[in-house]
């Protein structure tokens, strides 16, 4: 049967927290209770070979631990994953070989320059360097960033342009499923331009597939194809943006906009639940 689907999520859970050990000074050791939070709470999704998805959620909702989940940084404690019909625990090494992720914590060799850093990255992954040569300077530029910066220490760059290196990095390995968490957090609108573009660009030329992560509701609705609100680790509505928006119409206001769509499915908008989350 021919594969259709890039990523199988069925009923994943992830705790953290629990039991945990205190010691106090001239005192025996003694056990301090503390409640496990349960940061994904059975999630169930189906990414579509080639499809932009995104999860629409607060800091605090869950968006990044399913992320790691999906990349096998974390081990679920309950439920599967699947990468193209690899299990992510059974065949963790097949899984890495084709994603790639990018995060708002994206770590580099700061001294080192962005052409550096990339051709570290490449050796990597086994990408011959006359092919890493040739296309580390035209991912850059399509990135807005100008060649008399490439040699130029990267501990000299805005946290903007830092998170730019960070995404050519990963599409310089030519993944088959690109994890992006909140990837033009901190970035200029021109720039948050210039890494969509190349989003979609990827996806047309790479035949890639594409989960997202993002708070940026005008992010979503020009990239994602379908997408899910998480909201305190759980799936509280999926769809096309045009599908959320239609559920979201009333007949007083026909034409709603995502974010007021998101304030629909979730009863707050989505900075009274950043502040919500703070607190």
């Amino acid at each position: 049967m021919v594969q259709t689907d890039a990523v199988v999520v069925d009923d994943i859970v992830k705790r953290f927290g629990g039991e945990r050990r205190r010691i106090l000074p001239f005192r025996r050791p003694r056990r301090e209770q503390s409640a496990p939070v349960l940061a994904v709470d059975h999630v169930s999704l189906r990414i579509r070979k080639n499809e932009i998805y995104g999860v629409l959620g607060a800091n605090g909702s869950g968006k990044s631990t399913l992320i790691r989940l999906i990349s096998t940084l974390l081990i679920p404690d309950g439920g599967r994953v699947e990468i193209f019909g690899h299990d992510v625990i059974r065949e963790e090494k097949v899984v890495k070989r084709m994603l790639n992720r990018v995060s708002v914590e994206a770590s580099f060799f700061k001294k080192l320059s962005p052409v550096e850093n990339l051709m570290y990255a490449t050796r990597l992954y086994g990408v011959p360097g006359s092919e890493a040569r040739r296309e580390i300077p035209r991912i850059l530029e399509a990135l807005g960033i100008e060649p008399d910066r490439f040699n130029r220490p990267l501990e000299q760059m805005s946290r903007g342009m830092q998170q730019k290196v960070a995404i050519a990095r990963a599409f310089l390995t030519s993944p088959v499923l690109l994890l992006l968490d909140e990837p033009t957090t901190g970035l200029d609108p021109r720039s948050k331009l210039d890494v969509q573009e190349f989003i979609l660009r990827l996806r047309r030329d790479h035949d890639a597939t594409v989960l997202l992560t993002t708070h940026d509701m005008a992010e979503a609705d020009a990239l994602c194809d379908r997408m899910a609100i998480l909201e305190s680790g759980r799936i509280v509505v999926e769809g096309t943006p045009a599908e959320l928006k239609a559920r979201a119409a009333t007949p007083e206001h026909p034409e709603p906009t995502l974010e007021e769509a998101f304030m629909h499915f979730t009863g707050h908008s989505l900075e009274e639940m950043e502040e919500a989350a703070a607190s």
